[in-house]
């Protein structure tokens, strides 16, 4: 039997495009990682989507994974789109490189999205916020610094 994982993730940009981040909850039983990055010049649904493909990367083994994110682009691509736009080889989609990278690491494992509304008190969701905001803003803060 896969291990249940649920996979707490958000993205945030300053700007669209601007400094980004993700931040991201692992959830396996009582044990929790915390993971967090991002990029200098990035959208916010870009973020969103590396958030999960970070995360489906620190799995170890095929698991069950529960998607948790505010995101309904995320989301509804999961659970929606991504096997047609597949069949279509990605005709119109954005963030192609990333899909293609999601497609990779996701395959092993069992992924389902469930959507939460973002800024609703959902603790992992908010805190997931903190990691992604926290990190675009210091993305932010070293390209200043470096001008």
């Amino acid at each position: 039997m896969k291990k249940q994982i649920t996979l707490y993730s958000d993205g945030s940009s300053l700007g669209n495009p601007g400094p980004g981040g993700y931040g991201g909850i692992l959830v396996f039983k009582d044990t929790r990682k915390e993971y967090f990055g991002g990029e200098a010049h990035t959208t916010n649904n870009r973020m969103e989507l590396q958030g999960v493909i970070e995360g489906l990367k620190l799995l170890k083994e095929p698991c069950e994974v529960e998607v948790i994110s505010d995101s309904s682009y995320v989301v509804k691509a999961i659970n929606e789109w991504l096997e047609g736009w597949v069949k279509k080889n990605f005709a119109k989609v954005k963030n192609v490189d990333l899909w293609k990278i999601y497609l990779e690491v996701a395959h092993f494992h069992h992924v389902h999205g469930t959507w939460v509304r973002g800024h609703n008190g959902h603790p992992e969701n908010e805190r997931c916020d903190i990691l992604a905001r926290t990190e675009a803003e210091r993305i932010k803060q070293t390209l200043q610094e470096n001008t």
